[in-house]
């Protein structure tokens, strides 16, 4: 925590997940049988150790690599960047899959959404699922700024990679969810009053945790099938449809100009990360 203190590497996000996986490691690694160590203690044989226990539980590829990108963090800030291989390979790490095989789409629980009991959270939980939000876009979401006619716009400040984006504004559902949000945060973010964006966000994953939510980025994935489907008539791969490769010229021009729509709809540049999304 004293390293974190005295690091603040990158955004407020990525400062406090760092914090949140090095307090993760920090206890496996206790539980491992490594006893008394301190941040200079790092060796090999401690990063050799928390991979494999990480493996045994089947953490995902896109996980392990940003555990492994926390663990060389910790080597730098204590002198020891040689400590840890650049290559993830020579951990029997493989690339991750870009190309979505299963859906990963994640839907709300009505009744574990009822156990959040911060009305701010609980907005920036149902923004996430409505319009496919970061965590991030969805706490620091200012109405007043944000909220256009028939779209709403998304600061630079508050998004990953600092890229402002237009998102529309598609159904009754969406004006219905904006409205509350008005009416909640008046001329402010989806904050308490009484909290800086830190606090809210540490309040956010306490809650979270409480109500059984987990996998919320999955929301994301909901929301670009739920818009694929609007654009192009038909369900998108990952969730059971047809394969790009059956489809006909009119319908492929069509799929691909929804992919271009989704991915820059969810902060990307590229319509190559429709896929992850989407399938192929």
């Amino acid at each position: 925590m004293k390293l974190c203190r005295d690091n603040r590497d990158g955004g407020y996000s990525t400062q406090a997940t760092r914090r949140r996986l090095l307090d993760l490691i920090a206890n496996q690694l206790q539980q491992l049988g490594f006893r008394r160590m301190q941040p200079k203690s790092l060796k090999p044989k401690h990063v050799n150790a928390l991979i494999s226990l990480w493996k045994d539980q089947g953490i995902g590829v896109g996980t392990l690599k940003n555990r492994l990108s926390v663990l060389r963090w910790w080597a730098k800030k204590v002198g020891k960047p040689s400590l840890m291989a650049g290559d993830n390979g020579v951990y029997g790490i493989g690339r991750r899959e870009y190309v979505a095989k299963v859906s990963k789409a994640q839907y709300l629980d009505k009744s574990k959404l009822s156990r959040i009991s911060d009305p701010y959270i609980l907005l920036s939980i149902r923004l996430q699922a409505e319009f496919g939000m970061r965590r991030e876009e969805a706490i620091k979401f200012n109405p007043g700024y944000a909220i256009q006619d028939d779209h709403i716009r998304l600061k630079s400040s508050w998004t990953k990679g600092g890229r402002s984006r237009i998102v529309p504004i598609r159904t009754d559902e969406q004006r219905r969810l904006l409205d509350e949000i008005r009416a909640l945060a008046k001329g402010g973010a989806l904050i308490r009053p009484d909290k800086n964006y830190v606090e809210q966000l540490h309040r956010y994953e306490q809650q979270v945790r409480h109500a059984g939510l987990s996998k919320l980025h999955g929301l994301r994935h909901a929301y670009a099938q739920r818009c694929y489907l609007q654009l192009t008539g038909w369900t998108a791969p990952a969730a059971g449809g047809p394969a790009a490769k059956s489809l006909n010229d009119d319908q492929r021009a069509l799929d691909k100009g929804a992919r271009m729509t989704i991915s820059r709809e969810l902060g990307h540049s590229r319509e190559q990360i429709s896929a992850v999304y989407l399938g192929r």
